[in-house]
């Protein structure tokens, strides 16, 4: 199944990577949002059926705060982290919040593939 996804990372490496490597999965990438407070604000617009999220990006809100943020306004939306070793402990604050997985850099494709087919089936189980 094809998906409409947004990224969110301050890092144009990673949106690079993360974004071909979504098209090579068949997916598309709707959005592309810097930071936390523009993903907030870019979330309702595009309405992707699936959100990456980096944990640590600068400005106001973390990763986290954004995705609580993008959650409260839209329970139903699909998060997944995208985080860099040595971060357990906002992983599970993340994962407390409602994301339904993470990737750790630097991210690999079948991991990725991996963790979008199980947010997918997460969310259409309940």
């Amino acid at each position: 199944m094809a998906l409409n996804v947004m990224i969110v990372d301050d890092s144009l490496i990673m949106i690079q990577k993360l974004s071909l490597m979504f098209t090579e999965l068949g997916h598309t990438v709707v959005r592309v949002s810097k930071d936390g407070a523009e993903a907030v604000r870019d979330y309702p617009q595009f309405k992707p059926d699936l959100v990456t999220m980096d944990i640590t990006m600068p400005g106001v809100m973390d990763g986290v705060d954004a995705m609580t943020a993008i959650k409260a306004g839209n329970p139903n939306a699909r998060v997944i982290m995208v985080t860099s070793h040595g971060q357990e402990a906002m992983v599970l604050r993340a994962l407390e919040a409602g994301a339904l997985g993470y990737v750790l850099k630097p991210v690999v494709k079948e991991r990725l593939s991996a963790m979008v087919d199980r947010a997918m089936a997460h969310v259409s189980h309940r």
